[in-house]
């Protein structure tokens, strides 16, 4: 009697629970490679060890081929294939008289991606029985998966968690900007697969493609150049100007679910808009749904080296900062992700494996893409730039020198500085299990003026073939004469700017100077947008003394510039009126704090209980902010974004909006809120909401 199979049973819950997959969902079968699975067939009559042998068949991608690993045929029971590339393999977990548990497991190195899944019970027949479908990732619980990642307790943040912080703002204001990345939401995994499957190197050629997925070098890098859309039907397009009309402005953004959603529902077409946290942020979205670790890193002072000089030039007039005579440029900040993974292209010995810059701002290309990386962090901080990938560049960004140069009105330059530190500062990230900031600046650099660093920085230099054959030494200051500028108040957004200007005298006569104060918006990328203010003030200056005195920016000055700008560049220039060479100059980056907005939650957190939201803004201004909304996002917490909107809120007025939100998903949740009016752009707020499972409520009580 011919043995037939009359059910199957994918266990999805139980599979899903022991590979980590069950927040994504437990309707369908998602697992990790290298990593067993069960699989119950019940039969038509007795299941025999001796004389029955099921056939299996796994494929993904077209043209699954054993000899490119896209397809492994492995019988039960019986010996793995020798013709596949990858060979799975089966074990008898359990068996009755009329049904046998398989325990599958993928091989290791196993390409992502969505299998198909057949069994035949007569090796030499014809019929086939479709399994169903099966999604095969990344595994970091593995110790052979180049993406293993030995600690249980950054598997759950750099994998497992759906909610982050990046950091924002400039070297001395930073700021946290909570994000919902939401991995786990039901549909991002099958919008994460086809981001591969349009990919270009696919559409190409996309049996090779399909066997090129087991590898996480390839397949980040893949991601890399599929968040920007600069090449391709990618994600987001950039745009860096105050004119986001027919999109989102990037600031708006609390999450990348919302942006994939829409680019899925498009037909693939690009989201606009996007700047650098967005594109990092939506790409470590991608990178931990896959099963990559991945963590977003934020580089305070990043250089944008175009030529590979390792050298940005500044120009000032007495006016302030004037427009760029290149495209280098000095970033407030910089945003990109760092992968975890074996580097076993470069190295027998490991030396670079671990954590991998990944940056998919479109800036400059490589290899022809408008992609970043794998850049090895370890390559970074050696100097090693003739590793791949685009080391140069990142090493760039963390550590080119700055030098200033002062613009005559006739158009003569001369270089009143030259600075060899502040580039690469502040290198952070979200700490593992908190809300903290983590200063990961040594694993990039060591610190500055040492012998490790310069040694670094020659090797650099001589490995990458740069221009520079040395990095300079500090230009002294000009001497006698100093001036500062300091904040007498902590700069808030709505409020009047108060600092203080300092100018003090070593000299041992009188001096005159005539300095120009300047305050100026300015783009994060350390581009000019508008001059708010200026003033000119002549100073007397008595030997060896010191003076003080205070500049106020009012708000009704530079409110109406902020919008869609990162900070006020204020600038002093003291000229000597006795010497036409001494020339004194002084910068500061001034990033106003957003005015309060809160958010609290009421009700039980517990999983599928009913709770409330609450969040409260109160207009700080004497004026009315018109076009109000305010917007809600919490993977686990809120299946979709929910936005209110307020016509009009008057002065010293507060709005308070209530959500109510059912908790579907058990664990530490964070909600983000914005708010968006004419005179304020995205104001953000956050709250954490640790969701307790339903029988944790149950054993409490």
């Amino acid at each position: 009697m011919a043995l037939e199979v009359t059910k199957i049973e994918l266990h999805c819950v139980k599979n899903n629970t022991a590979h980590s997959t069950d927040g994504i969902s437990t309707d369908r079968l998602i697992v990790r490679r290298g990593q067993s699975f069960l699989l119950t067939f019940h039969f038509s009559r007795w299941f025999s060890t001796t004389n029955d042998v099921l056939e299996l068949t796994v494929e993904t991608g077209p043209q699954a081929s054993e000899t490119v690993g896209t397809k492994s045929v492995f019988k039960v029971p019986g010996e793995r294939s020798t013709n596949s590339k990858k060979s799975w393999d089966a074990k008898i977990q359990e068996t009755t008289p009329t049904s046998v548990t398989l325990a599958i497991t993928s091989p290791s190195d196993a390409s992502i991606g969505e299998y198909a899944l057949s069994v035949k019970t007569d090796p030499y027949g014809t019929q086939v029985l479709s399994i169903g479908r099966l999604i095969v990732l990344f595994n970091p619980w593995c110790a052979e998966d180049w993406v293993y990642l030995p600690q249980q307790n950054e598997r759950e943040e750099y994998v497992m968690n759906e909610q982050g912080l990046v950091y924002r703002g400039s070297n001395g204001y930073i700021t946290s900007l909570a994000w919902n990345f939401g991995q786990f939401e039901d549909d991002v995994v099958d919008i994460c697969l086809k981001l591969l499957d349009v990919n270009p190197k696919c559409i190409r050629d996309a049996k090779e493609d399909y066997s090129a997925r087991c590898n996480p070098i390839y397949v980040s890098r893949v991601v890399s150049a599929m968040i920007n859309s600069n090449d391709d039907r990618g994600i987001l397009i950039g745009k860096w100007d105050d004119n986001y009309i027919g999109g989102v402005p990037p600031t708006h953004w609390n999450g990348s679910v919302e942006i994939l959603r829409q680019w899925i529902k498009y037909g693939c077409y690009p989201v606009k808009y996007g700047q650098c946290w967005v594109f990092a942020a939506v790409m470590c979205t991608v990178m931990r749904c896959l099963g990559i670790p991945c963590r977003v890193v934020t580089n305070f002072e990043s250089a944008h080296d175009t030529d590979g000089s390792l050298t940005i030039d500044e120009f000032f007039s007495d006016y302030g900062v004037r427009p760029r005579e290149s495209r280098d440029s000095v970033w407030n900040f910089h945003v990109w992700v760092e992968a975890w993974m074996r580097r076993p292209d470069l190295s027998r010995d490991a030396i670079y494996d671990g954590w991998q810059v990944l940056d998919p701002t479109p800036q400059e290309l490589s290899e022809g893409v408008h992609c970043c990386g794998p850049a090895p962090v370890k390559a970074i901080l050696e100097g090693h730039t003739d590793v791949k990938y685009d080391v140069p560049f990142v090493f760039a960004e963390v550590n080119a020198d700055r030098v200033t140069w002062m613009v005559y009105a006739d158009g003569s330059k001369k270089e009143i500085f030259s600075d060899t530190e502040s580039v690469g500062q502040n290198i952070s990230t979200k700490s593992v299990g908190s809300d903290k900031r983590t200063n990961i600046t040594a694993n990039y650099k060591y610190p500055e003026g040492t012998e490790k660093e310069r040694g670094a920085f020659k090797t650099a230099v001589s490995r990458g073939k740069m221009i520079k054959d040395e990095k300079p030494d500090k230009t002294p200051a000009l001497p006698n004469v100093s001036i500062k500028i300091e904040e007498c108040s902590k700069p808030i957004h709505g409020k009047d700017i108060d600092l203080s200007l300092t100018v003090h005298s070593d000299h041992p006569a009188p001096h005159e100077l005539l300095i120009r104060i300047n305050a100026q918006a300015m783009h994060y990328t350390g581009v000019l947008a508008s001059n708010i203010w200026n003033e000119e003030r002549e100073v007397q200056l008595q030997p060896n003394n010191e003076l003080k005195t205070l500049i106020q920016i009012p708000f009704s000055k530079y409110g109406q510039h902020m919008l869609g700008n990162n900070s006020i560049k204020v600038t002093a220039v003291g000229k000597d009126k006795q010497s036409s060479e001494a020339v004194y100059l002084v910068e500061r980056n001034i990033v106003p704090a957003s005015p309060p907005f809160k958010i609290t939650t009421t009700g039980l957190p517990a999983l599928y209980s009913d709770m409330v939201a609450e969040v409260v803004f109160e207009n700080p201004l004497p004026v009315a902010l018109n076009d109000c909304s305010i917007s809600l996002t919490g993977s686990g917490l809120l299946s979709r974004t929910v936005e209110t909107r307020v016509k009009s809120l008057g002065p010293g007025l507060r709005v308070r909006v209530q959500i109510p939100l059912k908790p579907y998903r058990a664990g530490p949740k964070k909600l983000v809120a914005d708010f968006d009016c004419d005179l304020f752009r995205d104001i953000k707020t956050s709250c954490n909401v640790d969701i307790k499972p339903v029988h944790s409520i149950y054993s409490l009580s």
